[in-house]
């Protein structure tokens, strides 16, 4: 940790020099040449949560392709400049230096985590440039430990405790359960946000927790710990986690002989959960997540069929979409500035309101998190299958 902290602080003070360096020329004007808006694209595109940002960069990818086939913004293509952070927080803050001091992007994608996103966020804030998270969760994103507002620092999710309120309600009402686990990643600050507004909700809603449990990520066999939640008797277990260790703690579960139904959350989200676990194990098992590709909504359904002509058929998950939609919230919102200058960006982002998008129909709020509706998706032999949708 003491190690993590050097990183970020010497990389931080390192993107101040460079900035004051290069005058933060790209940045007040809007970079690249007069006909385009130079975007920078951070995402975690190898390491431990690759399948997260490869999905993301497909979204991002379909609406940069659709927005400059129509002439761009304004008249103005969209050029991308793409960086791998490597599913590192220490990378994603180096990835941000070189962004904003040498590529000069009128703003930032990514990450795809809460973590890596945080470590770009006083990066952001010192050199004025946009950094727009597609699936960074947790409050501390846009509004930091200290309290304090990071000004150029914006979501396109929503965040944590409202995906944990939602969960708890789905089991309580639902699922009509009055019992519940909790395993947690115990140094994962999504999890642990996750974690303490479902115990909150469902507990306020008469439910009672039998037992919380953590692991630890890159753990492999779960096995003693499960045995011990089967003993306690819960009538439902909350996993909020990333899919590498749920999909094995799914797995274990079942061969332990525990049927009682999972829930997670967009953490969950990848085709590699279902290799991990197995289809079978993942019956009777639900995520909250940010939209779904059977959601019969108009909208929806045309990103869908679009994406699927592009990838050989294949459905889009709810981070292809948050992708896609990331792109087009900052669009939306350099027009209404009617510049590149990425204050007056910032400006109409805060000012965004109804937006339509795929995942939803997007009002910023005064902490920068879009108010929108989330999904209760059911996996049946693999497949996720829709299963309700949850205003605000």
């Amino acid at each position: 940790m003491k190690k993590f902290t050097k990183v970020v602080m010497a990389s931080t003070l390192l993107a101040g020099i460079l900035a004051g360096c290069s005058g933060a020329k790209g940045n007040t004007t809007g970079s690249g040449s007069s006909d385009t808006i130079k975007l920078g694209v951070n995402l975690e595109l190898s390491g431990g949560v690759a399948s997260y940002g490869e999905s993301l960069a497909s979204g991002i990818n379909i609406a940069v392709d659709e927005i400059n086939k129509k002439g761009g913004i304004d008249g103005k293509k969209i050029e991308v400049v793409k960086v791998d952070n490597k599913s590192d927080a220490a990378e994603s803050t180096n990835a941000a230096i070189k962004l904003t001091s040498q590529d000069h992007v009128t703003a930032i994608i990514g990450a795809a985590t809460s973590g890596d996103t945080v470590a770009q966020a006083q990066i952001a804030d010192d050199s004025k440039t946009i950094l727009l998270t597609p699936s960074g969760t947790s409050p501390n994103v846009t509004v930091g430990t200290n309290g304090k507002l990071n000004d150029f620092v914006f979501r396109t999710s929503f965040i944590d405790p409202f995906q944990g309120t939602v969960a708890a309600n789905f089991a309580t009402k639902e699922l009509k359960v009055k019992s519940a686990a909790i395993f947690a990643d115990s140094a994962s600050d999504y999890a642990k946000g996750l974690a303490a507004s479902f115990k909150k909700t469902f507990e306020k809603a008469g439910g009672k927790i039998v037992t919380e449990e953590a692991y630890v990520a890159k753990d492999t066999d779960f096995r003693s710990t499960l045995t011990r939640i089967k003993a306690k008797n819960p009538e439902f277990i909350f996993i909020p986690g990333y899919y590498e260790e749920v999909g094995l703690i799914i797995k274990q579960a079942r061969e332990l002989g525990i049927t009682v139904p999972f829930m997670g959350a967009d953490g969950w989200d990848s085709p590699k959960l279902v290799e991990l676990a197995g289809a079978n194990a993942l019956n009777n098992t639900y995520i909250t997540n940010h939209y779904s590709s059977e959601d019969p909504d108009k909208k929806i359904q045309t990103f869908v069929t679009t994406f699927k002509e592009k990838n050989n058929g294949e459905s889009p998950n709810a981070f292809n979409a948050l992708g896609y939609d990331s792109i087009y919230l900052l669009a939306d919102a350099i027009k209404r500035a009617g510049s590149t200058d990425p204050s007056k960006i910032k400006d109409a982002l805060e000012k965004t309101k109804n937006l339509s998008l795929v995942t939803g129909i997007v009002t910023i709020d005064k902490d920068h998190n879009p108010i929108k509706s989330a999904t209760v998706l059911e996996y049946k032999d693999g497949k996720q299958v829709f299963n309700t949708k949850v205003n605000p």
